[in-house]
Parts: C-alpha cells; sequence; structure tokens
C-alpha cells in the first residue's frame, strides 16, 4: 500500500470512522469482556512534557544519494517527521560545506546543502545543522550560518558544534575526527564559545549546541587525563553561557532483542541526571538550556519488529521526559550481515529504509529500494501519537513485557499507545483512567504486527480493554465522554523548598476563586498530596533522599479542572543534625563500574558497641560486586555494611566498595546507622 495513502487513512478513522455503543466502567472498574492479564493506568493529572514542533526527526547524510528525492521527502513527511539532521554523523568533522567534500570519506552526488534543504522542506521539516569541528574552524561555521539564513533566508535554527566528539582519542578510543593538538573537553568548550560567538554575529536568533555524552553510555563518570572532571562537567561548566542545547546519542546494546528492549527502561533516570548536570555546571539560567537526542538504534533487529518495538519505546519515552527532538539513525545506509530475526529476514541495515542493494556475492538483497523497514511504521505511528501541542500524561503497567505511553491532545482526546515485547504471546490488558472518562463507543485503533508490511487500522476492543498481538504496536484513541467546556488555565510550574522530609511548593495564582490540588506522579496513578485555596501547599512525611515529581491542578467552583502544571521534580534531602554523618565519593569511575568511599561518623556522646549500615540503590541495574573494611551484602536493591568493631563517640570510620551498573548511575542519597537516617554530604 502507498504509505501516504494509509497516513491519510488513519486521520480520516479517527476522525469518521462509525462506532458502536459499548458500556464503559466508571474509572477504576472494568467493563465485562475478554478475561485482562495485565492492568494499565493512565492518569492525564500526572502532566510530563508538550510535544513541540521539532519532536519526531531523522538523520540525512551525504553519502545517501536519496536523501534530496521526493519520493523520500514524501515518505518521511508522511511519517510525521519533523527535524533532519545534516550532513550525517562522523561525517559532520570532515565536512566542508562551501565545497561540498570530505576528505576521507564518500559524497554521493545530489546531497549538497541546497539540496538537503529543499528536501527538508518538502518533507515540512526543521534542519538540524552539524557544524565541523573536527577539521573546521568558527569562521567556515559563521560562513555556512550567514550563506543559510542571510544569503538563502532558510531559517535554519539549530546548530551543533561538532558529533561525538569525545570519541576523538582522550578517553582511549578514537573514531571522530579531531586536528585540535589538544583534545580535552576543556579545548573543545573553549571551542564551541567561540563557534557560538561567530555564528550569533551573524544570526542571534539561532540556537547553538555542544556535544555532551548520555549519562549511563560511556565515557559518562570517566575522568580523563588532565581533566578537572568529567566531559560533561566540563564543558558545561565552560560552555554553558554560550549555548542554547545539549546533544546527545544512545546506542544501549544488548546481546538479544529481549535485552535491548529493557533499556528504555533508563530512559527517566538518564534524562534525569543529565538535566540535573545541566542545572548544576552550566549557570544560573541553566533552565533555557534543552536536549536533543540526535542519534538511537539497536545492535539487533535493526530492520525487523524488535527495532520497530525499541524505536516507538524510546521516541515516546524521551519526548515525555522533555527531551525536544528524537532522531532514528538514519534513513539510508545498506546492506549488512544478514540472520532471521523475529521469524523475518533482517538486514543489519540502520536505515528506516531499503537501500536495494545486495550483499558482496549477491547471495541476498534488500527489498526494493525505499521500502520501509519495520521501524519506519512504528516512527509512523509516533507521529500520530505525540503531535504537535499534545501533552503527555502518566502511563504505567504492572506486566515488564508490556509499555504504555499516552498524550492528552488539546480537543480532550486520550491517545494510548501499548508496546507488547513478548514475542510469543498476546497480552489483553485492562485500561484504567484517571482524571478522564472514555466515550462509550469502540476506540479508533491503529495496530502494527510483527511481520506487517504497515499499519492497519480499525475499531476495534473497548475503552476498557485491548488484546494486543506478540511483538506488536497499538495506538488507541479516545474521545472524551462529554464535551468539556473550557475550565481554568493550567498553573504554571511551582517551585519547591525542601527539607528531609517536607516539601512546601508554591506556583502563581492561575485566577480568582480557584481551588489547587497537588498531585504526586506514580506511574499511570498519581496520588494527591493536599488542597488548598492559597497558592502553597507544604508536603508532610516524605522519604528522605527520594526523588518526588508533581503537578498542581487549578479547580474553579463549577468543579471543572485546568490541565495540570508543567512538572516539577525534587530531591528531599538529610536531616542537618543526624546522629550520624555520610560522606559518600565516587572516586573512581570506568563507565560501568566504579570505587565507592564511605565515612561513616558518630556525631552522638555514646559509643556505638555495633553497627549497620544500610542503603538503597535507586535503580534495579545496580550493584556491589565487593567490598572492604566490613561485612557487606546486597538483597535486592538493599545494601548493608555491618561494621567488624564499635564506633568510639565523635569517631569515625570509613569502608569502600567496587560497584558495578548497566544504565544510569543514580547515586544514593540516603543513609541509615543501625535505622537512623544519618546527615548526608
Amino acid at each position: 500500500m502507498h504509505i501516504p495513502t494509509l497516513r491519510r487513512a488513519l486521520a480520516s478513522t479517527v476522525l469518521l470512522a462509525a462506532v458502536t455503543a459499548t458500556a464503559i466502567a466508571p474509572p477504576g472498574a472494568h467493563a465485562a469482556g475478554p478475561a485482562t492479564d495485565t492492568r494499565v493506568d493512565v492518569d492525564v493529572r500526572a502532566g510530563l512534557a508538550t510535544v513541540g514542533n521539532a519532536a519526531l526527526g531523522v538523520n540525512h547524510a551525504i553519502w545517501d544519494a536519496q536523501l534530496g528525492t521526493s519520493a523520500v521527502a514524501e515518505l518521511l513527511q508522511d511519517a510525521g517527521v519533523r527535524m533532519l539532521r545534516y550532513p550525517g554523523g562522523s561525517y559532520a568533522d570532515i565536512y566542508h560545506w562551501r565545497d561540498h567534500t570530505a576528505p576521507g570519506g564518500y559524497v554521493a552526488p545530489g546531497t549538497d546543502f541546497d539540496t538537503f534543504m529543499a528536501a527538508a522542506q518538502r518533507t515540512g521539516a526543521e534542519p538540524m545543522i552539524i557544524a565541523n569541528y573536527g577539521t573546521g574552524t568558527a569562521e567556515e561555521a559563521a560562513d555556512w550560518v550567514r550563506y543559510a539564513n542571510v544569503t538563502k533566508n532558510y531559517d535554519a535554527t539549530y546548530w551543533t558544534i561538532g558529533n561525538e566528539n569525545y570519541g576523538n582519542g582522550h578517553y582511549g578510543s578514537a573514531w571522530e575526527a579531531d586536528e585540535h593538538a589538544d583534545k580535552s573537553p576543556e579545548e573543545y568548550a573553549a571551542t564551541v564559545v567561540a563557534y557560538s560567538r561567530a555564528m550569533k554575529a551573524v544570526d542571534p536568533t539561532i540556537k547553538v549546541g555542544a556535544v555532551l555524552t548520555m549519562p549511563g553510555n560511556w565515557p559518562d563518570g570517566i575522568v580523563g587525563a588532565g581533566d578537572q572532571g568529567t566531559w560533561n562537567q566540563e564543558v558545561l561548566t565552560r560552555a554553558g553561557a554560550a549555548i542554547d542545547f545539549v546533544d546527545v546519542h544512545w546506542y544501549p546494546g544488548g546481546t538479544t532483542p529481549a535485552e535491548t528492549l529493557t533499556t528504555p527502561a533508563h530512559i527517566r533516570d538518564a534524562v534525569h541526571l543529565l538535566r540535573q548536570q545541566i542545572d548544576r555546571y552550566a549557570g544560573g539560567d541553566a533552565g533555557r538550556i534543552g536536549i536533543s537526542m540526535t542519534e538511537t538504534n539497536v545492535e539487533i533487529g535493526r530492520n525487523t519488529q524488535p527495532g520497530a518495538l525499541f524505536l516507538a519505546d524510546v521516541y515516546s519515552g524521551l519526548l515525555a521526559q522533555g527531551v525536544f527532538t528524537v532522531h532514528w539513525w538514519n534513513v539510508h545506509n545498506g546492506i549488512g550481515d544478514v540472520t532471521t530475526v523475529a521469524g523475518h529476514p533482517d538486514y543489519d541495515d540502520y536505515g528506516l529504509l531499503s537501500s536495494g542493494n545486495c550483499t558482496a556475492d549477491n547471495s541476498v538483497c534488500q527489498p526494493p529500494l525505499n521500502t520501509p523497514f519495520a521501524p519506519y511504521h512504528a516512527l509512523s505511528l509516533i507521529g500520530d501519537l505525540a503531535r504537535t501541542g499534545d501533552r503527555f500524561v502518566g502511563a504505567g503497567t504492572d506486566n515488564e513485557l508490556v509499555s504504555a505511553h499516552a498524550v492528552r491532545r488539546a480537543n480532550g482526546d486520550v491517545a494510548v499507545l501499548l508496546i507488547n515485547k513478548d514475542p510469543d504471546a498476546a497480552h489483553t490488558v485492562a485500561l484504567n483512567y484517571q482524571g478522564f472518562t472514555p466515550a462509550a463507543a469502540a476506540p479508533a485503533v491503529a495496530t502494527f504486527t510483527n511481520g506487517a508490511d504497515g499499519v492497519t487500522t480499525t475499531t476495534g476492543g473497548t475503552a476498557a480493554a485491548q488484546t494486543l498481538a506478540p511483538y506488536s504496536l497499538t495506538l488507541v484513541t479516545l474521545h472524551p465522554a462529554r464535551a468539556e467546556t473550557a475550565g481554568p488555565k493550567a498553573p504554571a510550574q511551582p517551585t519547591a523548598t525542601v527539607t528531609d522530609r517536607t516539601a512546601t511548593m508554591s506556583w502563581p495564582a492561575a485566577g480568582s476563586g480557584l481551588k489547587y490540588e497537588v498531585y504526586r506522579q506514580n506511574g499511570g496513578t498519581a496520588e494527591l498530596l493536599g488542597e488548598t485555596t492559597g497558592t502553597s501547599l507544604t508536603a508532610r512525611n516524605l522519604e528522605p533522599g527520594r526523588r518526588y515529581t508533581v503537578n498542581v491542578l487549578a479547580r474553579d467552583a463549577a468543579g471543572r479542572v485546568s490541565p495540570p502544571s508543567p512538572p516539577l521534580t525534587f530531591t528531599t534531602g538529610t536531616p542537618a543534625d543526624a546522629a550520624c554523618t555520610v560522606t559518600f565519593r565516587d572516586t573512581n569511575d570506568w563507565g560501568n563500574g566504579f570505587v565507592g568511599s564511605i565515612d561513616i561518623t558518630n556525631n552522638t556522646a555514646a559509643a556505638v558497641a555495633g553497627w549497620t549500615l544500610a542503603f538503597t540503590w535507586p535503580t534495579g541495574w545496580q550493584s556491589v560486586s565487593s567490598g572492604w573494611n566490613a561485612t557487606w551484602a546486597q538483597s535486592g536493591r538493599t545494601v548493608r555494611v555491618t561494621g567488624d568493631a564499635g564506633l568510639a563517640a565523635g569517631a569515625s570510620t570509613s569502608v569502600g566498595f567496587v560497584g558495578s551498573y548497566s544504565g544510569p548511575n543514580v547515586l544514593p542519597r540516603a543513609f541509615t546507622l543501625n535505622g537512623t537516617v544519618c546527615t548526608t554530604k
């Protein structure tokens, strides 16, 4: 089927499909229907990020002769692509735009900058342009801005300085071209400042991005020889005032599809850590700095259903956490090692679309040129889920093989994306809604199943239950039970003053005569922390050292409820004057493990005859490999450290361990000594 026709058919199905009446249970209950084995909760009171106008992106590369064709532009437009990155990964650091050359690399005909811009305009996508850091100059980059935005009036807003420049050999691995004698993050940061000044002198409206590494991915956590901090710390500290966004890539790896499909669970913590680094190191107005994810892909199943499931989960997860654009690597790439994955040929091709080529011995050939691979169809579904202006809301499941993402549209509709990562079994989900009552009609359903040639649309199941085929993507679009009249506007993002056990949240008034409700996010359900007619509320009995995310909603006298405020995330502290003090340090990190040092001080006037220190890892992918100066034991995520001797009044002792991690290394923030919460430094 012609893909643009398919997408238009999907839109028509959502708008025009005849629906049949179905009894819908009230929120929290289930309508009669098939037996369910998975619970999915959707809570529109738990507001996440709003989808921007450049959310869905892909990479265009100068070795791809199809870059400027109408056929490709039409396919990308139909999938909802709104940003295109050029000139292509590591080629960016050898590419010279003036003469359209990349010494040492192949440049296909019909891939120059003007051709790329014409293709972007046909697609309806903004450009994301990579200025050559490795073998270029600030003058060359400034001239490119001048040509693009002054001479040609392309209005190209987003410009990144280089690509994966931490791969220049400074940390031992060298794949990225870099002719600078000094390959440190300090030098990169200084050069970013110079580029930014030169480029913004030409056009002060552009946004300049710097290359960082994704938390939990190499070389995150590593301090190179002669450096004062990690790559991210050095770049943000020295160049934070000169940039408008940071650019990261994420290839989480995995030796099996099942292992790869667990990695989207890392996203929330990874983005939190990255945002924390930006706020800590980039200066007082660091909140203006955005995050782009301009490369991601999988190692196994790139062209088959595992790649499609991964793409859908990752795009949704990143956009929900406020990443303003997410890009697949890439549009076309070419055939690699051909295998069978999930029962279908996989060509080991990073592209969304077939290059139509064959193996060296011509024993295996790809489908015809531009045939969409499975991840393309997943991208098309994300284009229908996450439209500009939609707001991601809380969604959660009780089945690790089923993921859920949801958005609330401006017209009141709710769209829910359900991802069944089980290759063998169907799962029937019970859908539960908080803050939303669906219409009593069969919802519009779009599905992409393993091995399918495209997305199918129907009106199937109910708002309360959907059956998910093995290895499938299902997008359910629901209308509200009744038309909603305009209520209060959403409150602005709150701020918080935090102690170890309390958080006082404050926000500007959203109008007069309103009552405010403060909700704590908890996956697909939100917990009401309290109500007030004022503009602040104190939540008590919080857990020390724990991260919380909250929204504020306004309710008027007629009972109409506003959309949620932008989310606020904060972490509670520890007591300032506890009976014990713990100083925790990551003293040496190598990217998937580290040496941890813990100093324990008895702040009381009495000796402690025997002691046990306890803490809980924030994630399930962290553990203690070995420890010293005490007896170490880990059960689940809880670690207990038992001393071999007492601790005298006012005395301190030190213990240490080797920790390992396979995702973002979120360090523990709270420790107890014999059950008493300590002051943590």
